[in-house]
């Protein structure tokens, strides 16, 4: 070992006096911070090509010589079973909220679509036709406000959309989603990137409410590219919605910086909303009005089926009812997060 060391520093001293005067300079200002390229550089290379034109020394007989291929194999057949494992318990724990632990109603997805979703309720039967209609009334001038916004746009959106007048059909329908569900994609985003950043700035935990925020945001946009399958906007259409994204974004962005509970209490206030359009559309198809029945029989869009793990003979009843049980979900959890402080620990865990 003391031989190896001698020989080495005879080899580094013969390099050194070999490089030019600005090289060892360069070198020797490298120690501050830079990288001794012009110091360092020649004396290895020699020793790179040496070592990369052996050939590696045969495995031992007792070596286990596992190729990579069967080392991806294995790893993905554990993954399988730890998901089996934590599929099993979360449908064992799963509740609709900490105050009704009894209730069972879904268990949190595990993509293995390689489509890289977040983790979202994946809803079981019995809760999706339970769905009810609630309103949370306001306490204050902040809750007043708040619905009295949401109230001003739902008036505002239905004759736009021609929702408050003639017959509900499968065309007003889709504009009507489509269009929701490209507003209601904001505000979980907005929320959780200023959370975010606000705990950048303060150096200190968000209490785990920016994951819920943003699998709000995301399952949003999941409706939305589940409801395009349908009918493709049209370049008026996407100018209407680039339009309004542009003014509501501003507006909610300013607005939750100000106060987080208006705009947490909004959205609650606009998924009531979204709750009740989507329990008219279900009423319109369960008592056969217009044709707004034919989606009894249309088959769900492969997206859907799969974002909800819903079943092959799926159809367009099933999605608008695990859609409507998403935006149910969205409106307790903001009137939740209205309710509570800025620094209270998120109840709801991924998926929840």
């Amino acid at each position: 070992m003391q031989a190896s060391r001698i020989v080495c520093g005879g080899v580094s001293m013969v390099a050194m006096k070999a490089l030019p005067r600005h090289a060892l300079l360069l070198g020797t200002r490298s120690l501050h911070g830079a990288v001794p390229v012009a110091m360092t550089a020649r004396p290895f290379v020699g020793t790179i090509r040496k070592f990369s034109s052996m050939t590696p020394p045969p495995s031992s007989p007792n070596t286990n010589n596992t190729s990579n291929v069967d080392y991806e194999r294995s790893d993905k057949e554990a993954v399988k079973d730890a998901m089996a494992v934590r599929k099993a318990d979360i449908s064992e724990n799963a509740s609709l909220s900490p105050k009704a632990p009894e209730k069972i109603y879904g268990i949190p997805s595990i993509d293995t679509s390689g489509d890289y979703n977040l983790p979202h309720p994946i809803w079981h039967a019995d809760y999706v036709e339970s769905v009810e209609q609630t309103h949370v009334a306001p306490k204050d001038f902040v809750d007043r406000a708040a619905l009295w916004t949401i109230q001003a746009i739902r008036f505002n959106f239905d004759w736009m959309s021609g929702w408050s007048f003639g017959e509900h059909t499968r065309a007003k329908a889709i504009v009507r989603c489509i269009f929701l569900e490209s507003v209601a994609g904001i505000p979980g985003s907005i929320g959780g990137i200023l959370r975010h950043l606000s705990s950048l700035r303060r150096m200190r935990r968000d209490h785990g409410w920016i994951h819920t925020l943003f699998e709000e945001a995301e399952n949003e946009r999941m409706h939305l590219l589940t409801f395009i399958t349908m009918k493709q906007p049209t370049l008026l259409f996407k100018s209407l919605v680039w339009g309004v994204q542009g003014i509501f974004f501003n507006f909610f962005f300013a607005a939750y910086l100000i106060s987080p509970r208006f705009c947490h209490r909004l959205v609650g206030y606009l998924e009531e909303q979204a709750v009740s359009t989507y329990t008219k559309i279900l009423k319109g198809i369960d008592e056969g009005k217009g044709d707004l029945s034919k989606w009894r029989t249309t088959p769900a869009p492969e997206i859907a089926r799969q974002y909800w793990k819903l079943a092959p003979e799926a159809t367009m009843r099933d999605v608008i009812a695990v859609v409507r049980a998403d935006e149910s979900h969205h409106r307790d959890v903001n009137h939740s997060f209205a309710g509570m402080g800025a620094t209270d620990t998120n109840p709801f865990k991924p998926g929840h």
